[in-house]
């Protein structure tokens, strides 16, 4: 039977306990069965000791205790001696429905959310929509507007874009995508069989590892050095013994880590994949945010056979979110067969974002230099209260991006995120970026916004990490 770590069922426990401490347990209860019905949970799974859920929840061992006793009441649980507490597929006879309760849960009014790293739009978003002309737009009505690999003036724009780089690539190898995120997951599918083991850095990006998850792929975790990420003769010494489908990578501004490999770095990787005939995923989508840089970032793929990789880049973390256009660059025999799954998704992107993007693509030093100063300046700002706050607290200065990858010495960053909900704060611990549920200790602290809500959330973090470590 199948155990779900409790790391992993608190993330899943979203928004439940909106309510007194009387309420708890039947809240806990509530969002228990939800997990279940919704087929979050698989039936039969054996969920986690009622002492180290209660840890990862940030809640007292009897809260645990109450809710497991009432689902066991109810049919839902079944509990044997040395075997621990099994959910079931259904409940007694009568039990009340819950449909709907979960999503009226959340953060209270006017809480802070720190769950996402996401810019506002830059003004060029709203100018090259201005600069769409009645021409622009009775030119593209002339087709039907599926155009499954991409605007062909979209696809050339990318293609340039990775050729300045030095990375010869025609248009037929790029195909556009709703954002990176879609890219990841179309990789996914074309690339991975259920099965199949995929090597990650531990941390990652954890859109990428619940994509894998989803397609059934046995991830392995590399792990990362301190100064420097996931070490290249790690990954040597690891293919020796497995062999991957592929290695999936953010060498140019980690998430979550916002580290950037070197030069020297990126060549001893690129040597270590050709070496073992690795396929590389290369996933760029906050290349553009790097703190130092004000050109194309350097792609890893251009040190590597041609056939061996597939690059994944976007314009939304640089523009804005609600732009969704990502690409992946790859083969012209994989982007086919992703094109083929993206057509069972979506016959096209939508046409008037790409005309927008291929505009984009002209505003990008403007874009790169506007969005550096105001990142510098904020990331300075929340280093400054950090250190006047005296957390204690330990982070790496980043290359780039919009977060902190924060070390809260002694606390369990789960019961800290947990405690943080219920006090109105959303942030992300750090064990929802690993494959192994590592990182207890760690939180993503975004740092980019311009309302002060991270200054406002702070001591509530604060106050919520101590009281997750006298709580251990």
């Amino acid at each position: 039977m199948d155990r779900i770590p409790p790391t992993r069922l608190s993330r899943l426990l979203t928004g439940w306990s909106k309510g007194g401490a009387e309420a708890m347990p039947q809240l806990l209860a509530e969002a228990l069965r939800e997990l279940t019905q919704r087929g979050d949970v698989a039936p039969g799974t054996v969920l986690p000791s009622q002492r180290a859920l209660a840890a990862a929840l940030g809640v007292s061992r009897s809260t645990v205790t109450a809710a497991y006793g009432l689902l066991e009441a109810e049919g839902w649980l079944e509990s044997r001696q040395g075997s621990g507490s099994r959910l079931r597929g259904s409940g007694a006879v009568g039990e009340p429905a819950t449909e709907g309760r979960l999503a009226s849960f959340g953060t209270r009014d006017g809480g802070i959310d720190l769950s996402s790293g996401a810019l506002d739009g830059l003004p060029a978003v709203a100018a090259a929509a201005g600069a769409l002309s009645a021409r622009d737009l009775t030119a593209a009505l002339a087709g039907d507007g599926y155009l499954p690999y991409g605007l062909p003036e979209l696809r050339e724009g990318i293609a340039q874009y990775h050729r300045s780089a030095g990375l010869p690539t025609s248009p037929e190898q790029i195909l556009v995508t709703a954002g990176s995120q879609q890219a990841v997951w179309l990789i996914t599918q074309g690339l991975v069989e259920p099965g199949d083991t995929v090597i990650v850095e531990d941390p990652t990006y954890r859109g990428a590892l619940e994509a894998l998850r989803a397609r059934g792929a046995r991830l392995v975790p590399l792990p990362a050095d301190a100064a420097h990420g996931a070490n290249a003769a790690a990954l040597a010494r690891l293919a020796g013994h497995i062999r991957p489908r592929l290695v999936y990578l953010q060498p140019s501004v980690h998430n979550p880590t916002g580290r950037s490999m070197d030069e020297h770095t990126r060549r001893a990787w690129a040597a270590v994949l050709a070496e073992q005939g690795l396929y590389a995923v290369e996933d760029n989508a906050y290349a553009e945010l790097s703190l130092h840089h004000d050109s194309v970032p350097v792609s890893l793929a251009a040190q590597l056979p041609p056939a061996a990789t597939a690059t994944i880049g976007t314009l939304s973390k640089l523009f804005w979110g609600g732009l969704r256009l990502g690409w992946i660059r790859a083969s012209t025999t994989v982007i086919r067969r992703l094109a083929d799954i993206k057509k069972s998704v979506d016959l096209s992107c939508p046409v008037v974002d790409q005309m927008l993007a291929v505009k984009l693509l002209q505003e990008l030093p403007e874009a790169r230099a506007r969005r550096r100063s105001r990142l510098r300046e904020r990331l300075a700002e929340t280093e400054r209260i950090l250190r006047d706050q005296r957390t204690g607290w330990k982070w790496e200065r980043p290359a780039g991006g919009s977060a902190l990858w924060v070390e809260i010495p002694g606390a369990d960053a789960e019961a800290t995120a947990q405690l943080a909900r219920r006090a109105g704060v959303l942030i992300v611990p750090g064990p929802a970026f690993s494959a192994v549920d590592g990182f207890r200790h760690h939180l993503r602290l975004p740092f980019a916004d311009r309302d002060g809500s991270l200054e406002n959330a702070l001591p509530v973090l604060v106050d919520c990490a101590e009281r997750s470590r006298t709580a251990h």
